[in-house]
């Protein structure tokens, strides 16, 4: 069964096109990973899917019907719906009165609150932090207490934002287990954002790839838009969107400016380790967002506005062995950028 079906959505704020989805569809049932750089329109979709936002054009149906966006239409979606946000508040009550919230607005009778309560803090392992004050706990006890509200309250649907995102590695694994065993013991279907692609491909059954807010097949983070402009030395250079500004290695590009979409080479960048002070041409400060091994090459992403993709061999990445979350650099030189 089709989840959501979208068609031709677009999301625009002020002259900025966040979200451009010609066509998606999610399954009930199944666990998507949202997959994207800063920027990429991850958040906002799932905004838009959880009835919190509304497309700017489109159209949007919910389990085989059309999204009314009206406050009449969206308040039955929003009891099937629930979202977990990256970074949940929680009242300055105890555990129990923060899981309860959601029922008591439902108007859940006092008696079956308390067992929905238990069952959802059972399932997250928060059973013991029942009474104690939720603005006390740390982050991780947080997330999972945010994941127990939105479970008592029984959704169709469940879409959390960077769900590990500001928690330790061993809340990290307690929070993927608990959600996979939500989606396979209550069919609750999940969708989810990250920037981790191991821990998207652990847990996820379908993954979703956002680039600029376009859907990007899995070998196409090097591909962008951008807009080709003369430079001051009347040579071409090229503006990523929402990424940097890189000089190509010709001149008298007709049609100054115009709209382009390019490729780089992931071969033919460099990784180095951290700029000091103004960048030297094509080469932009980063952050190492993911390293693997693949095939005897280390493959690394680095974010420099935009997720950028590297091939490098075992012998370069180990002069530098950086950390992820390392600031680095990347060298783009200018024959690695090709016009398509």
């Amino acid at each position: 069964m089709i989840l959501y079906r979208i068609s031709d959505l677009t999301r625009v704020y002020e002259d900025r096109t966040v979200l451009d989805i010609p066509e998606m569809n999610i399954e009930a049932g199944g666990r998507y990973a949202l997959l994207g750089p800063n920027g990429a329109g991850k958040t906002t979709l799932l905004h838009i899917l959880a009835f919190l936002d509304r497309p700017t054009a489109g159209a949007i149906d919910f389990e085989s019907s059309p999204v009314d966006f009206s406050r009449k239409g969206l308040q039955t979606l929003r009891r099937k719906v629930v979202m977990v946000d990256q970074h949940p508040i929680l009242f300055t009550r105890t555990v129990a009165q923060n899981v309860a919230y959601g029922l008591k607005l439902r108007k859940i009778p006092s008696k079956e609150r308390k067992i929905k309560v238990a069952e959802a803090l059972e399932r997250v392992g928060m059973t013991a932090f029942s009474s104690a004050m939720a603005h006390r706990l740390s982050g991780g006890e947080t997330q999972r207490v945010a994941l127990a509200r939105a479970l008592a309250v029984s959704p169709s649907v469940l879409l959390c934002d960077e769900p590990t995102a500001s928690v330790d590695a061993e809340h990290q694994s307690a929070i993927l287990r608990i959600l996979q065993e939500i989606n396979e013991a209550k069919g609750i279907s999940l969708i989810f954002t990250s920037h981790d692609r191991r821990q998207a491909a652990a847990l996820a059954t379908e993954t979703i790839h956002l680039n600029q807010g376009r859907p990007a097949s899995a070998g196409q983070e090097n591909v962008f838009a951008a807009v080709v402009t003369s430079g001051r030395d009347g040579r071409a250079v090229c503006q990523i969107e929402n990424g940097p500004r890189i000089a190509l290695p010709y001149d008298g590009v007709s049609a100054i400016p115009r709209k382009v979409r390019i490729e780089i080479d992931s071969n033919l960048l460099l990784l180095g380790g951290p700029t000091q002070g103004r960048s030297s041409e094509n080469r932009f400060p980063g952050r190492l967002i993911q390293a693997t091994e693949e095939r005897g090459q280390i493959r690394c992403v680095v974010d420099i506005g935009v997720w950028i993709d590297l091939s490098l061999s075992e012998s370069t990445y180990r002069k530098l062995r950086p950390m992820i979350g390392d600031a680095v650099s990347v060298q783009i030189p200018a024959d690695a950028v090709r016009l398509i």
